[in-house]
């Protein structure tokens, strides 16, 4: 076991807790897995996003002061931003097409639809809440919410990782215009603090492997019954196919195009944070991971990661886009609702800005589909609709989220010639 390599041993624990999963269901053990398995999991979660903060700003802040000038920030900013942009339409309109071509909520009986409505009503109405209060906000409530009042406040919560970014980058800045000299000590004090987290990285990695057992037996334990699932099956399906079109497609034909890194080194280098995302449903707990491996074995420097992937766990989250237009759609479908173009345009403007800002947290797509639905004149409350297969779902769109992070690094790197192809591997 220990000459093999991480992915190959994190793939070892998702089938072992898969199995361990169900055997345990079917012996009745269900609440043996949630108490004495599943815990290890959580601490798992927690000890990476315990060094993410420290992470972000140590990264964050020696990539930025390594850079030359502001106009270099300009740049950069501005090319990844571009980037992320044009990969969230994109998502989106995959979605569309994939759901237009399906029509998936037609197969949903109306019985099935009241049964799903009534188990999760509770959840829905939560969701609904949360997603209202943000609603009735005014439309620059977005920026006053990015500067925080107090950093050490922001810093407290991973869901303030945006406040964060900003205090980071005006940092930096400031950082790049005092003079070299006094910016040395500063400099060189978070190089340090930078090698202790990335050292962090690799003593909490160690244990992956088990953690991801422990969270994948938890899963199947407390998944919903089958009936459910298979009722919505064919949606899955779409969700799925769009997220295949992405990772499988779309995000390795731009590093081909962008970058001439080709397919299989590509998968290589970023494999073991694509099972970390699946496994733990979060870019925010899976960046020290998709850090380590854009930085080790993509060839990105470090100066482009630590500024590129840390927004991008914020703000570009593809794999959430696709997920919430297809789910307006279905879900319009299963009450008989007609979208028309119009709308569907709409849903890829208002899915593509609502990623922007989510919390890279578990779950946090759902809360930005009830603006999707509300804007597209879709009852709220039909989320319910979706939540039995939510928890599945997000494992794979949190992959889609963290592979188009890495491939706009990738990008941005090899346009300012900060990628190092020689180191990627073969």
């Amino acid at each position: 076991m220990r000459q093999l390599a991480l992915h190959w041993k994190i793939i070892i624990g998702m089938v072992l807790g898969v199995a361990f999963g169900f055997a345990a269901s079917a012996a009745g053990a269900t609440d043996f897995v949630v108490d004495w398995i599943k815990p290890f999991g959580i601490i798992f979660i927690n000890a990476l996003k315990l060094i993410a903060i420290p992470l972000i700003v140590a990264s964050l802040i020696k990539g930025i002061s390594d850079l030359q000038d502001i106009s270099q920030l300009s740049r950069i900013g501005g090319r990844t931003l571009a980037m992320f942009l044009f990969t969230t339409v994109t998502a989106v309109t995959v979605g569309l097409g994939i759901v237009n071509l399906v029509n998936p909520g037609q197969v949903v009986l109306p019985e099935t639809r009241e049964n799903l409505l009534a188990a999760y009503a509770t959840d829905a109405n939560q969701r609904i809440e949360i997603a209202t209060s943000q609603a009735e906000q005014g439309p620059l409530q977005f920026f006053v919410d990015m500067v925080p009042d107090n950093i050490v406040g922001a810093a407290a919560a991973n869901g303030n990782m945006l406040q964060v970014i900003f205090f980071v980058v005006f940092f930096g800045v400031g950082l790049i215009l005092i003079p070299p000299d006094k910016a040395r000590p500063v400099k060189a004090f978070f190089d340090g603090v930078n090698d202790v987290v990335l050292k962090l990285i690799d003593l909490i990695m160690a244990t992956a492997p088990y953690a991801v057992f422990a969270l994948l037996a938890a899963l199947v334990v407390e998944a919903p019954t089958a009936d459910l699932f298979a009722a919505l099956l064919t949606y899955s399906v779409c969700v799925l196919l769009g997220l295949a079109v992405l990772v499988l497609g779309f995000y390795p034909l731009l590093v081909r195009l962008f970058t001439g890194v080709g397919y299989g080194a590509f998968f290589r280098g970023i494999a073991p944070a694509q099972l970390l995302a699946f496994s733990t449903s979060s870019s925010a707990a899976t960046l020290p991971v998709t850090l380590e491996r854009t930085t080790g074995h993509l060839g990105v420097s470090e100066e482009i990661a630590s500024f590129v992937l840390p927004i991008g766990a914020t703000v570009n989250m593809d794999g959430t886009s696709l997920h919430q237009a297809v789910a307006a759609v279905f879900i319009a479908e299963v009450f008989g609702l007609d979208l028309d173009l119009t709308t569907q345009l709409g849903i890829v403007v208002t899915a593509s800005m609502a990623s922007i800002g989510a919390a890279a947290v578990p779950s946090a797509g759902i809360i930005t589909l009830v603006i999707v639905l509300g804007q597209a004149g879709i009852p709220v409350e039909g989320i319910a609709l979706i939540f039995a297969v939510d928890r599945p779902l997000d494992m794979c769109r949190t992959i889609a989220n963290i592979t188009g992070d890495s491939t706009v690094a990738m990008v941005v790197a090899n346009s300012v010639g900060k990628l190092d192809k020689e180191s990627i591997a073969r």
